[in-house]
């Protein structure tokens, strides 16, 4: 396969082509674009956000929780990537691991559980 066209472009094209193929539900070919998006502009939180949920989509958990875990350690009250970090230990079978980050994005979600 060749992979150029993934590479292919200005960053802001390759976004663009990127969402696209992640809204037609291509989520492996969005994280190859976005992958090469990511390692050239690794400070901008979007690119990753989108590359963990392609990854969590296609099934490619423990590189999801990667990526979620530099957004949640560079930013720790970014409210959907703890949601989805949450998620993606739940989905792996961590729950224990999971509830923390649950817990702190339904805080900074404004939605409080009763226990």
């Amino acid at each position: 396969m060749d992979t150029m066209y993934y590479g292919h472009g200005t960053p802001a094209e390759r976004w663009e082509r990127a969402g696209m193929f992640f809204d037609a539900k291509d989520y492996a070919a969005a994280a190859r674009v976005l992958g090469g998006l990511v390692e050239e502009v690794p400070e901008q939180t979007g690119p990753r956000l989108l590359l963990a949920r392609a990854y969590y989509h296609s099934a490619q958990l423990r590189r999801a929780e990667a990526e979620l875990r530099v957004v949640v350690e560079r930013d720790p009250v970014e409210h959907y990537a703890r949601l989805m970090l949450g998620r993606t230990l739940q989905r792996q079978g961590r729950d224990d691991e999971a509830r923390p980050h649950l817990r702190i994005a339904a805080a900074l979600g404004g939605s409080f559980d009763e226990e």
